[in-house]
């Protein structure tokens, strides 16, 4: 029996290994790449083309057509690229442009004249020009990036100007001449062949045939914009892609094209083909370095050094606190007990309130739920994400991601929210509603601030307006996925086993002594703690969101996600503790908010990030979309931790007085 077992298990291992070779065979390299980025090379001379992404800017955040300017159409006509759920929720649209490479071939060739600027047109390129907006193009995925020298130090920018205006000057010239730089890298590949594999299922040693192939990578994409006034005459006799003489960028005014009514307007551009020694698997590393990962790492670290250091104090002196209060209570006899509670007060005295059901319980129940399917969702796409499964190839991948996780995690969130509501209720009735309201709770909210927002992004013809479709394809989501899920886990926590409360609730309530001060400020100030886990990376998350920059620490961003699991379950116990302490039974909606008010600090960061960090941003427009995701961020945070809190606290509660001897 053993020997036929293990005869089995070397034949299906001889399988898996045959599979594994022939898919080595079809493979067309060696290395190995995450799902979502696939290796192109191109023969010499293959004609290729950038394509061209909607117009953005760190002024407004209003994202805008390309074609809405007016830029050479390309032969054939505008084609939409497919594009996924998270491009679209981010306003990308991206289209085909008229420009043309062909591989490894250096040249510069004439687009097209435009018609003499109409009064509208020139009105639209200033007010584009002015708002700084940039032109976005893509290249093998690769987007495009420039580079400017300030004090001896380059920075690298994606993107490219829609014009400029220079110093001490009332004109505006356009950018209508770009300079390309395309690097690649020879590409050699390999190949395994399979001769024989034996009757045996031993495969005979492969022979591995090493094929040279004509081809290159594409591993970088840059441009230098200029604005050059030509000649209109000679232009006019020229036709798309026809040859022209390279020129320098001029830095006189008088040489540059002015934007200006009945101006006809040339585009021309060059391509310079560069070999380069970076490796295909290599080539977003130049973008990922942008922002100078020292000082990112340094902060990081810092901040996690001092939180772990401040929340294993407060740990250590908790456990010692609550473990002698404990062993206290346990050695007293009946009859200590009892004399003991006539003359301390404490938590020992709210035995028989502390499991009383709270005000809006209801709303707890549902919060919690969905707390901890924001929860699940964060841990996920970041874990995934820092497998590197969500790389900034893949545009849009990061928010689709998270969309289609949220919905299959209403299974858990119901289940969550009715096995609560179950324990408060001691019974099952009311499960249906419950399961109802955590479906629609968060994602309505969410659903009708996007709505708002998208109204206002409608009134200024931005791509960022979510088309109707996409509406219908969100609303399909949200009804047949997640609200069928999270009736599914409400049932299940219906059927789950009961918790059972360590003690009897009293009929009458217990009265509350009265306080100095109120319980609120305290819970309020709690969010302090949790705050300082996450606020540098906040300011790194913001600047990735509003101003352009490639997020890429996805392991340091999980690590910080861990710490302030851990930080706000030790806050909201200690708080919770500490309420009981002074004879308040009430700590079922504090020990969420002890937690969950750091919610408030970071919509309060927020604010200050738009007023120090976002100056340039202008119209009310802009700052009512900033506002509004703001808004939404927060409140997730908020269900999330302060869900997080709230179910540490109650199996704290829970264990607490189950340790206790009760009459």
């Amino acid at each position: 029996m053993c020997l036929r077992r293990i005869a089995s298990m070397r034949s299906s291992c001889f399988i898996y290994v045959a599979l594994l070779i022939s898919l080595l065979k079809l493979a067309p390299s060696s290395s190995f790449y995450l799902p979502g980025s696939y290796m192109h090379t191109y023969p010499q001379g293959q004609t290729i083309s950038p394509k061209v992404n909607s117009l953005t800017s760190f002024e407004t955040e209003i994202p805008f057509d390309y074609y809405s300017l007016p830029y050479c159409p390309p032969e054939g006509g505008i084609k939409k690229s497919a594009e996924n759920l998270g491009e679209l929720l981010m306003g990308d649209r991206i289209d085909n442009s008229p420009y043309q490479f062909r591989v490894n071939v250096n040249e510069s060739l004439y687009l097209c004249t435009t018609n003499p600027l109409s009064e509208e047109e020139v009105k639209l390129l200033k007010q584009r020009t002015h708002d700084l907006y940039q032109v976005n193009m893509i290249l093998d995925n690769l987007p495009v990036r420039r580079s400017t020298e300030q004090n001896g130090v380059t920075f690298y920018w994606t993107g490219f100007p829609v014009g400029y205006t220079p110093l001490r000057s009332n004109e505006d010239y356009i950018i209508n001449h770009l300079k390309f730089t395309v690097f690649y890298h020879e590409y050699e590949g390999s190949r395994v062949e399979i001769i024989d594999t034996g009757e045996e299922g031993m495969g005979v040693i492969t022979e591995t045939e090493k094929n040279t192939m004509s081809g290159f990578e594409i591993v970088g994409f840059e441009v230098v914009p200029c604005s050059v006034k030509r000649n209109l005459a000679a232009m006019s006799k020229l036709k798309m892609y026809s040859k022209v003489d390279p020129v320098n960028c001029p830095l006189e005014p008088d040489k540059s094209q002015v934007i200006r009514e009945k101006e006809r307007i040339s585009f021309t551009y060059e391509v310079v083909f560069v070999k380069s020694d970076i490796r295909w698997p290599s080539r977003w590393d130049a973008y990922l370095k942008m922002e100078g990962a020292k000082v990112h790492w340094f902060s990081i670290m810092n901040s996690l050094m001092v939180i772990v250091f401040l929340a294993g104090i407060v740990f250590v002196i908790f456990l010692r606190t609550v473990r002698r209060d404990l062993t206290r209570y346990e050695e007293l006899d009946k009859e200590s007990q009892a004399q003991m509670n006539e003359e301390l007060s404490g938590w020992k005295l709210v035995v028989g309130d502390v499991f009383r059901e709270p005000n809006f319980s209801k709303l707890l129940c549902v919060m919690v739920g969905d707390g901890v399917q924001i929860t699940g969702m964060a841990v996920v796409t970041i874990v995934f994400a820092a497998l590197g499964f969500m790389s900034p190839a893949s545009r849009g991948m990061l928010l689709t991601g998270m969309i289609v996780l949220y919905q299959f995690l209403g299974i858990v969130s119901g289940y969550v929210g009715v096995r609560l509501w179950r324990t408060i209720k001691g019974g099952s009735e009311g499960w249906r509603s419950v399961s109802w309201s955590i479906s629609c709770f968060f994602p309505g909210i969410a659903f009708l601030v996007l709505c708002i927002l998208n109204f206002m992004l409608w009134g200024s013809k931005s791509t960022g307006a979510l088309p109707i479709s996409l509406f219908f394809a969100l609303l399909s989501l949200w009804f047949c996925i997640s609200v069928p899920l999270t009736l599914l886990g409400g049932f299940l926590g219906t059927r789950a086993e009961h918790i059972q409360l360590p003690v009897r609730t009293n009929q009458i309530p217990r009265e509350i002594p009265a306080r100095k001060y109120p319980s609120w400020l305290l819970v309020v100030g709690a969010g302090t703690l949790p705050f300082g886990t996450l606020f540098i990376e906040l300011f790194f998350i913001l600047s990735s969101i509003w101003l352009g920059r490639f997020y890429y620490v996805f392991g340091f961003l999980l690590v910080v996600l861990l710490l302030l699991v851990i930080v706000c379950a030790e806050v909201s116990v200690i708080l919770t503790y500490m309420h009981l302490c002074v004879e308040d039974w009430q700590w079922w909606w504090k020990a969420f908010f002890a937690s969950g008010s750091v919610a408030v600090y970071v919509f309060l960061y927020s604010i200050n990030y738009l007023v120090f960090q976002l100056r340039s941003l202008s119209g009310p427009v802009s700052a009512m979309l900033y506002l509004g995701y703001s808004l939404i961020m927060a409140l997730a945070i908020m269900l999330s931790t302060g869900a997080i809190g709230f179910l540490v606290s109650f199996y704290f509660v829970h264990y607490l007085f189950s340790s206790v001897k009760i009459d």
